[in-house]
């Protein structure tokens, strides 16, 4: 058991980090759980503090395009267009891994996820390391995501001895996953990159291909984000009816409910990049008010929007 500490003291963190433990950094997206990714027993601890199963890869953080590529064999035409296009950001590059990422980092694939994140503190502790970082959501494996330091410590308190406290993620979705394949650019995962942001930088149609059963990507298990309380998407009017007599909770897009449920709009003008920024601490709000049940609905299957709606879904599952 650790005295799990919150501070902003990134040069603390980095020395823990070189002595193999594990920290919790901010990112734009969620705050992750890093440890040395060419350090095969930082990986192993990984997977214990998180209690992951070992066939989900990780995603490795880098400072910038030049420590990114000492860690691949190539980077496609493509992946240097949007490199340029998104990076540092919520974009994560699947691509042939160099020998130097240990086969734990990438449960055994030959290809690592790997991204340069756009969060002030969490770059200048990679610029000051000599190894990048693998780091996923820093939660438990299979609930929602932390975009907090304080919702970190709720579900890591006494597993990790620090977490860089960098503030509220402010993406609040994980990044956007893309591979390339024959002159193919593929998305592998939605988040805070949307296909069609993609689409415009490169010129030409994208393909989305998620597997949530073997997963190649991290990211992709088909019950994750899961709250404790069950969570069901739907018409919420109908659902109310359904569910009456139960101790109900509300997650809407845009609407308020009548009704005196406890109920969270997630954006009341209706923006997708709000919604997304809010959704995991809106879902953990929920968790812990005592409820039966949680009630919610899709948002529009647009942009970022679907990456929101792929989360509400297997949080219900």
């Amino acid at each position: 058991m650790y005295q799990t500490e919150i501070g902003k003291d990134y040069i603390k963190a980095g020395k823990l980090l070189d002595k193999g433990e594990l920290v919790a950094i901010p990112t734009e997206t969620v705050y992750g759980l890093a440890g040395n990714a060419l350090d095969a027993a930082a990986v192993a601890k990984i997977y214990d503090a998180k209690n992951r199963p070992q066939f989900n890869p990780l995603i490795v953080h880098v400072a910038d395009v030049d420590q990114l590529k000492k860690y691949v064999v190539e980077l496609t035409d493509d992946c240097s267009k949007l490199l340029k296009a998104f990076s540092p950001g919520p974009l994560t590059y699947l691509l042939e891994k160099s020998d130097l990422i240990p086969d734990i980092t990438t449960a055994g694939s030959k290809k690592v996820a790997i991204r340069i994140p756009n969060h002030p503190l969490t770059l200048k502790l990679l610029s000051s390391l000599d190894f990048p970082l693998a780091a996923p959501s820093a939660n438990p494996s299979g609930y929602v995501s932390p975009v907090s330091a304080q919702h970190v410590y709720d579900g890591l308190n006494g597993k990790i001895p620090y977490i860089l406290d960098g503030g509220e993620s402010t993406v609040g979705i994980e990044s956007t996953i893309v591979g390339f394949d024959n002159g193919e650019t593929i998305v592998h995962r939605l988040g805070g990159i949307s296909s069609e942001q993609i689409e415009e930088v490169l010129g030409k149609a994208v393909k989305i291909s998620i597997t949530h059963d073997a997963p190649q990507t991290p990211g992709q298990l088909r019950s994750h984000y899961s709250t404790q309380t069950p969570l069901v998407i739907g018409d919420i009017s109908e659902l109310i009816n359904q569910y009456t007599g139960k101790r109900i909770g509300i997650l809407s897009f845009s609407n308020n409910y009548e009704g005196g449920f406890y109920q969270i709009v997630l954006s009341k003008k209706g923006e997708l990049a709000e919604a997304a920024s809010r959704l995991f601490s809106a879902m953990r709000e929920l968790d812990q008010q005592d409820l039966d049940i949680i009630l919610s609905e899709y948002v529009p299957e647009v942009g970022v929007g679907r990456a929101i709606n792929d989360r509400l879904k297997r949080a219900s599952h």
